[in-house]
């Protein structure tokens, strides 16, 4: 009896098929589904996302903003130790090629080291073990392999690049060993930076892919430049140069064999997948040597205050683009972002971001230069004009870097790369030639050059 009285209640097919046909229409035109729970507006106003985004991501921005902000002041470190080295760069002839692709490769190398552990710690697979075979080893020892080919890499490549556009420089075997030693030198500072950054960041919960590129590449600028230096005095002695040279040069390929053939599977994997990109990369690094190089003498030597905030105007303007390469990366990896050419909300936020960053950081760069500038006595054209250089070239460097990053990331995700190996090198690397032509073109702008 009660299952009869259920099926005479029941409604006719044709009225329940209606009332599906109501409720279908309700949903496709009406408002989203979430308005039952108060969350239609926030769909339907722009306005709300962005507030909403912006808020879930006030950490990582604040955490953003203090390691630029470090890395902008630490830069001029950098700089006040390349206006010390003028005697010394018009002492060894082409020496100024070397040195933009020398800081850039710790920022390329150990940045992806970076953005690699940043990911596992983001995906739930970063531990801390001293285990040859576990994760955080395998990657250690992959860095230092791309660090003894690549510098021999570097030598050969800045002498080669130099040669053919006619800039004079020293023997082959100089510029291979002022390239390894200073790059040896330097990296084992940075490779203990990163590491601690990685731990630190797992156990305290920090957002590594927006502080590690900046913290690594202001600390990569900062020891790089006095390696060089260093290495640069083993230039022309003897026999001594060439021997050093040779050896040198078999130790880079030995590195690159041993990484290349490696039975470690993840070792084998990004010494394959990196050291083609940081090829490309070392060759736009050396171009951007080359773009700079020719404006020493009548610009830089007359303004001794550019030399104080160049490698801090390449430094960041990769850091920028390598946060968003980084940040967008993880986000692939996680399917939060999905790799289309045109930019989803997720991304375009974070692209403003970094342009907040951008602003930020090159006003602190143009004022604080300008003022040890005047403090030292350093050449500059007028405040005005230095301010406006620096942030004209920084804002432009910053939306190429962004452009950059993003389709950085998206094209090697979709061709089934590991982004963390491909876009930080060419983020940095690239940005370093870009961010050296937007630099000329504010001097140009604004009559200085």
């Amino acid at each position: 009896m009660p299952v009869k009285r259920r099926l005479r209640d029941s409604p006719p097919s044709g009225a329940l098929l209606l009332r599906w046909v109501v409720a279908a229409v309700r949903a496709l035109t009406g408002p989203p589904a979430r308005a039952a729970r108060g969350t239609a507006r926030r769909v339907a106003d722009p306005a709300r996302q962005v507030r909403a985004y912006f808020s879930s991501e006030r950490v990582t921005v604040r955490q953003a903003f203090i390691a630029v902000c470090v890395a902008a002041l630490t830069s001029l470190v950098a700089g006040l130790t390349l206006a010390g080295m003028e005697n010394r760069i018009e002492d060894v002839e082409g020496l100024f090629v070397l040195i933009p692709v020398s800081i850039g490769m710790r920022g390329n190398i150990f940045g992806a080291l970076s953005a690699r552990l940043g990911t596992s710690i983001h995906s739930g697979l970063f531990e801390v073990s001293r285990n040859k075979q576990g994760l955080l080893s395998q990657n250690i020892y992959a860095a230092m392999l791309l660090t003894l080919s690549t510098s021999v890499t570097m030598g050969v490549l800045a002498r080669g690049i130099a040669s053919l556009l006619s800039i004079p420089t020293v023997s082959i075997w100089d510029f291979i060993v002022v390239a390894l030693v200073g790059g040896l030198i330097s990296s084992a500072v940075v490779l203990a930076l990163t590491i601690y950054l990685s731990v630190t960041s797992f156990r305290r919960g920090w957002d590594l892919d927006s502080v590690g590129a900046p913290l690594i590449t202001a600390i990569g600028d900062v020891v790089t430049l006095p390696s060089i230096l260093v290495a640069s005095y083993l230039v022309g002695i003897g026999g001594l140069t060439p021997a050093v040279g040779g050896l040198s040069l078999v130790a880079g390929a030995v590195a690159l064999y041993r990484g290349w053939s490696s039975a470690q599977a993840v070792v084998r994997r990004l010494i394959r997948e990196s050291f083609p990109v940081l090829c490309v990369a070392i060759v736009l690094d050396v171009l951007a040597g080359t773009v700079v190089e020719p404006r020493v003498e009548p610009v830089f030597g007359l303004f001794k205050a550019f030399f104080v905030i160049l490698p801090g105007f390449l430094e960041i303007t990769g850091a920028l683009g390598g946060i968003l390469a980084a940040r967008l990366g993880s986000k692939l990896h996680l399917g939060a972002v999905s790799p289309s050419a045109k930019p989803e909300a997720a991304a375009l936020l974070d692209g403003a971001i970094v342009l907040i960053l951008g602003v930020t950081v090159y006003a602190l760069i143009a004022a604080s230069s300008l003022a040890i500038a005047e403090l030292l006595g350093y050449g500059y054209p007028g405040a005005l004009r230095f301010v406006g250089v620096t942030m004209t070239g920084g804002l432009l460097a910053t939306v190429v870097a962004s452009f950059i990053g993003y389709y950085a990331a998206i094209v090697t995700f979709r061709f089934g790369f590991d982004p963390d190996n491909h876009t930080i090198p060419l983020v940095t690397s690239g940005m370093d030639l870009l961010g050296a032509i937007c630099l000329v073109v504010a001097l140009v702008i604004f009559g200085v050059a």
